[in-house]
């Protein structure tokens, strides 16, 4: 046996099961230094048989996906590491172009329309750097499409002279999918419809489909949700093996599972949710202890039910994320866990992982610990029913044995904000939207939902479990996701900074901006009229939060570390945290977590990408659903303000309704309006008169496009801009 050989073996008898483990065979590739095909691994582990090729395949095919290998067309596994590729998510934009989010982190890659021909919106691929573009961005060329994003696309049905297309719905995918004379079923043209993929585009050759739903005709009622879930590729089936699996996990907590737990059932802990809620995956308790406060944040032991590689977990990492449409939930796990098992009912016993702290008289967590526990919820209570409490408006909702509790909590919260204004943790108190649709899908009524006192109280205490999580994953070192929120983008924030100087408030430069000087300006503001367009402004200027095992802090909260740990029924990177803190606490190390930190880096890219596509598919419908209830109220008048400014218009809200519309240039003033950023602004040449950022105005709907999800307002006669000194 040759000395490679000998130290192959030896490698392999450290394992408990035969299939070698990923960090094994990249050695093994590594080692052989050339790409080598299935069976040379197999011999090369002296692995034999079907029994033992099976999972070996789904080992390799697993590394492949993970962007650790990628097999060739002679069916050769290759280290990227070695071919110098960037593997990632493609993001699309509807004029053809791409980005390729690397699954590391950097910068993202250009995709020029050329090299998107042969892939998708949210496809995962292999790309080689290519040099730069003309703006100067790192290009990429594409080599391998690692795993499809989407195998159905939800999209209008066109029949022209015989040929039938699909324009998808989603514009963020700018191919057409061809559909053969016999594949479109009983569509009819102008419909939309679901396609499936029956060959994926090449660089030469456009995607071929087959029409396998009718969802309806544009601007049906009740359609949104449809069209949306599958244009952005949202799962909604849950396959045999994972209601199989969820099935055999039963209804209730058994004995067995309660035994080495803390045992809290006679504790007073509750829920404190919306109305609405199904999923309560979250339950709080607080006592005076010493010069403060112990609070408990019990959350669902989901860790426990789905554990890593099975069906379960599979099609959870797919979903990535529950998604909150107005009329339905998309669930990230089934219902007899999400709504069942998982959720921390009333009176019934749960499993739960418990983040105990002790809270001084500052508002600063001075120590805490995790551990498993059995508990039974007290209660079941509303934002509504808390907010009434504590505002002395209504006693009875809560009960007598709870009061005394309630008012423990609001002390703690109040100490907790006390701690947040010291930190300086940036608070935006823009408004909800909330749609209320019939059992048809037609839209009832829109109205702005302000947060209270409950809302706040519970986010105080689920920031403070989740601060504690992230610290607990740094002080062990085991592979994590942290919730992680970057410095506003320094273009960005310096057009807007500009606009603000010019109003007479002091805005920092980018290159020194902390949160509490943000919080200064929102408190300078507060009492302004345009202080609602400001904040909205600000919230655009910021960076997008996301998850990634490299720890860069949360720029927003003002903290040092943070980590999604209070939702593990309805968030993937939530269960992927509780996983690593029950790993330490059943005494594991960092060096034998079943995650490194590349496989978290790749999930954390994962993460992102499907919280995004929820956000997008969210939106749309929202947009939508928006439109259809405006779409009767042409030629009505209301009050509304600026809260963008662009070189085509101003975007006015109604803020009563939350709605967005457009002042399209074309329709002001008889006069020529150029843009100027400093001032956020449109001036007008002849006139002077000016249409600025946080400006009250009187506009009139003068078109609804349901198609474009677009409204557009006139100014109303009597409205006119502000004629200001030049």
């Amino acid at each position: 046996m040759s000395k490679h050989k000998q130290s192959t073996s030896g490698r392999r008898k450290s394992y408990k099961h035969p299939i070698p483990k990923r960090a094994a065979i990249l050695d093994f590739l590594r080692d052989a230094g050339r790409p080598l095909q299935a069976p040379v691994i197999m011999k090369g582990f002296d692995l034999t048989g079907p029994a033992m090729r099976a999972p070996l395949m789904d080992q390799l095919h697993k590394m492949v996906r993970a962007g650790q290998l990628i097999e060739n067309r002679r069916g050769e596994y290759c280290l990227l590491e070695k071919l110098e590729l960037i593997t990632g998510t493609v993001s699309g934009h509807q004029d053809g172009f791409g980005f390729l989010v690397r699954d590391d982190g950097g910068e993202d890659i250009y995709l020029s329309a050329r090299e998107m021909r042969a892939i998708f919106h949210g496809d995962r691929v292999a790309v080689r750097p290519a040099g730069l573009d003309r703006r100067g961005r790192q290009e990429g060329q594409l080599v391998e499409v690692l795993e499809r994003g989407v195998s159905e696309i939800a999209g209008q049905f066109i029949r022209e002279r015989g040929i039938g297309v699909v324009i998808p719905d989603n514009p963020k995918i700018a191919h057409r999918i061809l559909v053969a004379k016999g594949e479109a079923g009983s569509a009819k043209h102008g419909q939309i419809v679901v396609v499936k993929i029956l060959d994926f585009p090449t660089h030469l050759e456009q995607a071929t489909g087959k029409i396998v739903r009718v969802i309806g005709a544009p601007g049906e009622k009740g359609i949104a949700t449809d069209i949306a879930i599958h244009a952005h590729g949202i799962p909604t089936d849950w396959p045999q093996a994972v209601r199989q699996q969820a099935k055999m996990l039963g209804r209730e907590v058994s004995a067995g599972a309660t035994r080495n737990r803390v045992d809290l059932r006679d504790l007073n802990l509750v829920t404190i949710d919306g109305a609405d809620a199904r999923d309560f995956d979250d339950a709080v308790f607080c006592e005076p202890a010493g010069n403060g406060y112990r609070l408990l944040v019990a959350i669902a032991d989901v860790a426990h039910y789905v554990e890593k590689g099975t069906p379960l977990d599979q099609q959870a990492i797919r979903r990535g994320t529950s998604v909150y449409f107005p009329d339905r939930v998309v669930p990230m796990l089934p219902e007899v866990l999400s709504n069942g098992l998982c959720s921390l009912k009333p009176r019934v016993d749960r499993l739960c992982l418990v983040c105990e702290m002790h809270v001084g008289a500052e508002g600063e967590v001075s120590r805490s610990k995790f551990y498993e526990a059995v508990m039974r919820s007290s209660a079941r209570l509303t934002y509504g029913q808390v907010n009434d409490f504590l505002t002395g408006q209504s006693q009875k909702q809560i009960p007598k044995s709870l009061r005394e509790d309630m008012q423990h909590l609001h002390d703690v919260f109040k100490l907790f904000a006390k701690n947040r204004r010291k930190r300086g943790a940036i608070e935006l108190d823009i408004p909800q939207t909330r749609i209320n649709v019939d059992e048809h899908g037609a839209v009832t009524g829109i109205s702005a939902v302000p947060r209270n006192d409950a809302h706040r109280l519970i986010e105080e205490c689920m920031i403070a479990a989740n601060v504690q999580a992230a610290k607990f994953l740094r002080k062990h070192r085991v592979a994590g996701l942290y919730r992680v929120h970057a410095k506003p983008d320094p273009d960005r924030f310096d057009e807007l900074r500009q606009y603000l100087l010019g109003l007479g408030l002091k805005v920092p430069h980018s290159d020194h901006l902390q949160p509490r000087q943000l919080t200064k300006l929102m408190d300078q503001v507060k009492d302004r009229p345009d202080s609602v367009a400001i904040s909205m402004a600000l919230l655009r200027s910021m960076s997008h939060a996301e998850y990634t095992p490299k720890n860069i802090g949360h720029f927003g909260l003002a903290l040092d570390a943070y980590a999604h740990f209070t939702s593990p029924i309805r968030r993937y990177p939530d269960l992927l945290v509780h996983r690593a803190i029950r790993h330490i606490l059943h005494r594991g190390k960092a060096g034998n977590y079943a995650y490194d930190y590349r496989a978290m880096e790749q999930l954390g890219s994962v993460c992102s990408e499907h919280e995004r596509r929820a956000e997008d598919a969210t939106r749309e419908v929202d947009a939508w659903l928006k439109c259809q209830f405006m779409e009767d109220k042409v030629g009505e008048q209301y009050e509304g303000v600026i809260t963008g400014v662009t070189n085509f218009g101003v975007f006015v809200q109604l803020p009563e309704l939350q709605i967005d519309g457009l002042v399209h240039v074309t329709s002001l003033r008889n006069d020529y309006y150029r843009f100027d950023a400093g001032s956020q602004s449109l001036i007008g040449d002849r006139s002077g008169t000016q249409y600025r950022l946080g400006d009250q105005l009187s506009v009139v709907v003068s078109r609804v496009d349901l198609e474009s999800k677009r409204i557009d307002f006139q100014l109303a006669t009597r409205a006119t801009g502000k004629k200001r000194k030049r």
